[in-house]
């Protein structure tokens, strides 16, 4: 099924029967991705009168509670709230959903002794391409990475350069297959984060982060129409479903 959307003056026409969903989800009966050094995340039945609240256990509905957070086990969009004494709400700075969004695969550097996605690949993964959004997709790209335990591993981040790149040709979505865009343990400086959202001037207040995705093998890098849902919760982050949809004209 084709849809022909009107963007920004020009008409898109994209493939709405086949989304790409980019997503990792919450698995609690599995082995779920995990980051920032807690436990994984819990979904068990709500309790009442000492019966579980389940309906293979003789109850009328499931009715199950969910102990996560957002951060740590799930693809989760965030705000300038995640870093700033103010707890800004993602849901109320999060105005549009729909963006044109560019797919680029990068192998990080290896830069003293950490992997890192530097400016230079992106400027030749950008070149002089106007998006709203970047998809970044870091080589290799393996399927355990829905299911990685990334504390005290030193994950791959954003050089503060690079950040202030997309910053500046006006990215305002940037979505990533990692734990976070800045280094680990880099004693609470967070480089990254504040250059994209710029919290030495004037904030970015509709900019987004995406961490967590993951871009499957068979999406080609490329020009995406990007539909960023995210669940309506008033925090810094919420659990979010980018999906995206290859762009035919």
């Amino acid at each position: 099924m084709k849809a022909t959307i009107e963007y920004n003056s020009r008409k898109i026409e994209v493939n709405i029967s086949n989304p790409i969903d980019i997503s990792i989800p919450i698995d609690a009966s599995k082995k779920n991705i995990n980051a920032w050094y807690i436990d994984d995340p819990k979904i068990f039945p709500e309790m009442y009168e000492g019966e579980k609240i389940k309906v293979s256990e003789g109850a009328v509905v499931n009715f199950n509670n969910i102990h996560f957070n957002p951060h740590s086990h799930i693809t989760h969009t965030e705000c300038v709230g995640h870093i700033t004494e103010k707890v800004h709400s993602v849901n109320k700075n999060l105005k549009y959903y729909i963006f044109l969004a560019e797919v680029v695969t990068i192998a990080p550097l290896f830069h003293n002794g950490d992997f890192l996605i530097g400016v230079k690949q992106l400027k030749t993964a950008l070149k002089n391409k106007n998006r709203d959004a970047i998809v970044i997709r870091t080589l290799p790209n393996l399927e355990d990475k829905k299911s990685m335990q990334y504390s005290n591993t030193n994950p791959t981040y954003l050089s503060e350069k690079a950040a202030t790149y997309l910053r500046e040709k006006g990215i305002k979505h940037l979505l990533i297959d990692l734990p976070s865009v800045d280094k680990e343990k880099d004693e609470g400086r967070l480089l990254s984060h504040n250059a994209f959202w710029n919290t030495a001037g004037e904030i970015r207040m509709d900019a987004t982060i995406t961490e967590f995705i993951y871009v499957p093998n068979t999406v080609e890098d490329g020009e995406y129409l990007l539909n960023l849902m995210i669940a309506p919760f008033e925090n810094d982050a919420t659990p979010s479903k980018p999906i995206l949809y290859k762009i035919i004209k």
